[in-house]
């Protein structure tokens, strides 16, 4: 038996702390400082944090390779097992008419990618996010902004920033409910709680979207379009969370958000409309023509009456065909993804939730690990469960099975196409096995829990480090729920210890974590391979980075204000 140490460095917390951090030092300094790929980066953190482990918190040397090998596992599944089923539904409409048809529907609503990637990244993402999670919102709804003609990189950025506000409650509240269960806290204090934190951060984020496809001049002109969307799923997030089901809060706020969009779309509409194509942007405005001037770095204002519909792609290569298909081939272009959310939808009915669970579940001791904590008590992550019927991947396998039926795709054209996606996600697949690797040795060897009590030794201060917890859990797991599950417990203890609300700090852990999700080398690498840019990991992460602490340190005030009287009457 392996009793984990919380000071093993000279018995000194602080020292203990700051070796503990340097595996996740490295891997963002390799990533944001000199452009390492991924997979590199990813292999040099988990090298430092195996020999931390062994050398520094007296890890035996079997049970730490036991460790690598559960995160190595637990990469390949459940994370990778939705990622490549995910991604294969997309590549399965490319290999059809069906990816232009979709692009041309998409089109049709609005040519305007501003308006775009709030209906797609914040409000249909936001939608997956609830039913799915795991990195499949943010790979679909980036193969749909490129299906409406954004460019790779972006699409990846905007999908990855949009992902932020309904994490939370992502995955039918998954965060939220693993949050009771380690902590014991009120399932609704802690929901309630959560809903008065989150829905000031989704108020933002349309906003940054449009600031981010078209800078000062898309924000200056899209606005009311961008605050309706956010002020309707913040308002629909609160009441959900607070007065109906957790489970249900994503959901209600995506479709909630995307009627009051189209709603707002049918009385205003922004001057200009923004495409962008290749290396250029056209705005084209409907109310002049026949000119065009030149609008700094590349970009061009199009005056054009209006849009030409049925207009061939561009020498550039994307699509300006805007025209609105027929709707039996509307309906055909969406299919795959009303099939995800009929699929997932019927597994949340209740006694079919409670079938799957009961044929679909079974839960082992991982083998070499015997783990107890600094208290003696046993360590739950040594357990694994495995839902492999009810899996996110596997319903998204169902869903991928559905729409070859419905396409009326060959199986063996099928199997080309999967095969296909898995040489595609090769290098992805090797850092998230390897990310994951590093985030079982860091929790089981009991790194992460030194740095994290090292941040709660704090005292008063707490209030303001209990953010960046949750925000360093997601950004190192990839997953809100892995971070609740890690750190929840930790929070609320350090709360009581300091004259805090447990409520409101576990709660913190959960909705300042999501800030770090865009961040995290799994969606990372999600995002790139869904967009056909393998390591380009880094790239995304610096253009991230800005945007995350900025929101981390926006929700930090918040947290701080709600633990003072100011705003103390927030908290249930």
């Amino acid at each position: 038996m392996f009793q984990q140490i919380l000071d093993p460095i000279a018995g000194s917390l602080l020292l203990s702390a700051l070796c503990a951090a340097l595996p996740l030092v490295l891997l963002f300094v390799l990533l944001g400082v000199f452009r390492v790929k991924a997979a590199k980066a990813a292999i040099a953190s988990l090298v430092l944090s195996f020999v931390l482990a062994v050398a520094g918190w007296q890890m035996p040397l079997d049970q730490a390779l036991s460790a690598t090998a559960a995160g190595i596992f637990y990469g390949l599944f459940p994370i990778l097992w939705i990622l490549v089923n995910a991604l294969w539904i997309y590549k399965l409409t490319v290999a059809t008419h069906w990816f232009d048809a979709l692009g041309r529907t998409i089109r049709s609503i609005s040519n305007d990618l501003r308006i775009l990637s709030i209906l797609i990244a914040f409000c249909f993402g936001a939608l997956l996010e609830s039913l799915a999670g795991f990195g499949a919102p943010v790979a679909i709804s980036a193969a749909m902004l490129m299906a409406a003609g954004m460019k790779p990189l972006k699409s990846a950025v905007v999908s990855l920033l949009a992902n932020t506000a309904p994490v939370a409650f992502g995955a039918m509240a998954a965060p939220i409910i693993a949050l009771n269960g380690v902590t014991g806290l009120p399932l609704h204090d802690l929901s309630s709680m959560a809903g008065r934190q989150t829905p000031f951060i989704a108020l933002i984020v349309p906003l940054l979207l449009v600031f981010i496809v078209d800078g000062r001049r898309g924000l200056k002109q899209t606005w009311p379009v961008a605050l309706v969307a956010g002020a309707a799923f913040a308002a629909a997030q609160f009441i959900t969370s607070n007065f109906l089901a957790v489970e249900l809060t994503d959901v209600v706020a995506a479709v909630v958000t995307v009627a009051a969009v189209l709603l707002m779309l049918k009385a205003w509409q922004p001057k200009e409309s923004v495409r962008v194509e290749g290396s250029v942007q056209d705005v084209s405005v409907p109310a002049m023509a026949g000119r065009k001037s030149a609008v700094g770095n590349g970009t061009q204002v199009s005056t054009t009456a209006g849009a030409r519909h049925g207009s061939v792609p561009d020498h550039s290569g994307v699509p300006t065909d805007n025209s609105r298909p027929a709707p039996r081939e509307v309906w055909l272009a969406v299919a795959p993804y009303l099939i995800i959310i009929a699929v997932f939808s019927i597994a949340q009915i209740p006694f079919i939730k409670t079938w799957l669970g009961l044929v679909g579940t079974v839960t082992f001791a991982w083998p070499g690990l015997h783990i107890e904590d600094s208290e003696g008590k046993a360590v739950a992550a040594t357990k694994f469960k495995l839902d492999h019927l009810k899996s996110t991947g596997t319903l998204l396998l169902l869903s991928g099975l559905l729409t070859m039926a419905l396409y009326r795709i060959p199986v063996g054209k099928s199997l080309r196409v999967y095969w296909e996606t898995l040489k595609q996600l090769r290098w992805t697949i090797v850092t998230v096995t390897t990310v994951l690797a590093l985030s079982f040795v860091m929790n089981l060897s009991g790194q992460t829990t030194t740095l994290g009590f090292a941040l709660a030794s704090a005292g008063g201060f707490f209030a303001l480090l209990s953010p960046l917890i949750g925000w360093i859990g997601v950004a190192l797991t990839g997953s809100d729920t892995s971070s609740n599950s890690l750190f929840g417990q930790m929070q609320a203890t350090a709360a009581g210890q300091t004259g805090l609300s447990p409520v409101l700090m576990a709660a913190a852990n959960s909705s300042a974590g999501v800030m770090g999700k865009m961040l995290s080398l799994q969606n990372l690498a999600v995002a790139a391979a869904a967009v056909g840019l393998e390591g380009a990991e880094g790239t995304l992460f610096r253009k991230l980075i800005g945007w995350s602490l900025g929101l981390l340190a926006l929700i930090t005030v918040l947290i701080f204000l709600q633990s003072t009287p100011l705003l103390g009457w927030m908290v249930p």
